[in-house]
């Protein structure tokens, strides 16, 4: 198991890596070459850089996933790909997604880009706060614990 980290504008990065040394899990980031760093991380942190394209890290975690790996991110499209290869994933607040539902959220998605499309206004996502920071370590470390 690791943790495969959908980079590019990830909020919860610094979380991902906090759980993963407690835990002893690897950490995978794909990220974007427009978001490379030369900020030293532990060695069980490895990134992947990407070129630029609206579906490129996508595409590489895709490539690189593996049953059992717990993949972070909140593109419902990526979950969608990766949710039959046996990933779990989840979502930056916590939540996780589930094969089950996976086919309803791509079908908001869909009709929020329609009414979009269409000149209609749409709700975006919330601001990222303090809170939903917590709520998403929380919700990690109990799962952690229940699979220790």
């Amino acid at each position: 198991m690791r943790f495969v980290v959908d980079g590019d504008g990830s909020p919860v990065k610094k979380e991902v890596i906090q759980l993963a040394k407690k835990y002893q899990v690897d950490v995978l980031i794909v990220t974007s070459i427009d978001h490379y760093t030369t900020e030293t991380y532990p060695d069980f942190v490895q990134f992947i850089y990407v070129d630029k394209g609206a579906d490129s890290a996508d595409y590489r975690i895709v490539k690189e996933i593996k049953a059992d790996d717990w993949v972070i991110t909140q593109d419902y499209g990526l979950a969608s790909l990766v949710l039959p290869k046996g990933a779990r994933v989840f979502h930056h607040s916590g939540k996780e997604y589930l094969l089950e539902t996976i086919d309803q959220l791509l079908e908001q998605r869909y009709l929020g880009a329609k009414l979009r499309k269409a000149g209609q206004r749409t709700k975006g996502p919330k601001a990222f706060t303090a809170e939903n920071r917590q709520e998403f370590v929380t919700q990690m470390e109990k799962l952690l614990k229940e699979i220790e």
